[in-house]
């Protein structure tokens, strides 16, 4: 019995791996489509239609669902409790934040040192999970986070070709990567009452609630015209914000959000490797090398307790105990 439950957990953390990975180049593809969004639209628009194209699909595909499937007669709904409510609405202000913030700094200050501030966005998660939910991090998770840490931040600096821009845009994408730790640990908590398209509903639903008026006053055009803008949209709703970032809420079932934010530490490495293939753009022996160190860091933070989130510890627990 024992045996069974531990091919069991074996097959599931297999699975959860998996899908964090095609989560990891769904995401990556983002820059891609966002740079081939911006030849038409704005930094805010893009991500309006991103949340409006996610709403739309997945929504309608709730809705057909619903109608489809005959609920049980017998079936009691829980009521939400009131920080539930809190939680639902604050996911989608506190991401429109986190990716307003991060357009922002890109008007003040360079790529390279937006990706830099935004690699502390780990710190910042297991700060917080610390801080709020009293969760502990043994030395092989913490070691782990410092080595893929000082990967992805070696890469940053490798990037950082001068100091010049303003503290303000600094400042702004230090702020992107709280506000996107915050998120990480919001859906955490959330995944143990609904589903992952549940939250990414209500992420997309409020974002674009909050950002229609801004595209609307700021940049003025709401939609694409273009084919390449179009079909970037589309990618950006379908692929990066569909696939990606609903598997990633997916994970967190099983993962805690610190080690699912510091997974997430590949994205720039992956889509530096994309935009090699895709835009011939040239890449650097660097990459490779911290591409190394991070998967390196992330073998050792895996290996660790610290990774599991605390429903995921929970049923570790009583599967190997069955």
């Amino acid at each position: 019995m024992i045996n069974f439950a531990q091919s069991r957990t074996q097959s599931s953390q297999w699975r959860t791996s998996i899908t964090l990975c095609i989560a990891l180049l769904s995401v990556s593809f983002a820059p891609i489509f966002i740079r081939l969004s911006e030849t038409e639209l704005g930094a805010n628009g893009t991500i309006l239609n991103r949340f409006l194209i996610f709403a739309t699909v997945f929504g309608t595909g709730r809705l057909i669902t619903q109608w489809r499937t005959t609920p049980y007669e017998n079936t009691v709904e829980i009521p939400l409790s009131w920080q539930q409510w809190g939680l639902l609405i604050s996911v989608g202000i506190i991401s429109s934040t986190s990716l307003g913030l991060w357009a922002l700094s890109l008007e003040y200050t360079s790529v390279a040192k937006c990706m830099l501030l935004s690699n502390l966005t780990p710190i910042f998660t297991s700060l917080g999970a610390w801080l709020c939910f009293g969760k502990r991090f043994d030395k092989r998770f913490l070691i782990g986070m410092a080595i893929a840490l000082s990967g992805a931040i070696f890469l940053g600096l490798a990037d950082v070709k001068s100091t010049n821009g303003f503290i303000a845009g600094d400042l702004y994408a230090l702020l992107s990567a709280v506000f996107l730790g915050i998120y990480f640990l919001m859906v955490e908590q959330l995944r143990q009452r609904f589903s992952a398209t549940t939250i990414l509903l209500w992420r997309c639903a409020i974002g674009s609630t909050l950002l229609l008026p801004i595209v609307w006053w700021t940049e003025g055009q709401l939609f694409p015209t273009t084919r390449v803008a179009i079909l970037s949209v589309l990618g950006l709703g379908l692929i990066s914000e569909g696939l990606g970032q609903r598997l990633i809420a997916v994970c967190m079932a099983q993962l805690s959000s610190s080690f699912v934010s510091l997974f997430l530490l590949l994205e720039p490495i992956i889509s530096a490797i994309l935009a090699w293939f895709i835009f011939l753009e040239h890449l650097k022996i660097s990459t490779a090398f911290c591409f190394i160190v991070v998967l390196s860091g992330l073998a050792l933070a895996q290996s660790s307790q610290s990774s599991q989130s605390e429903a995921g510890e929970t049923a570790l627990v009583s599967t190997t105990h069955s």
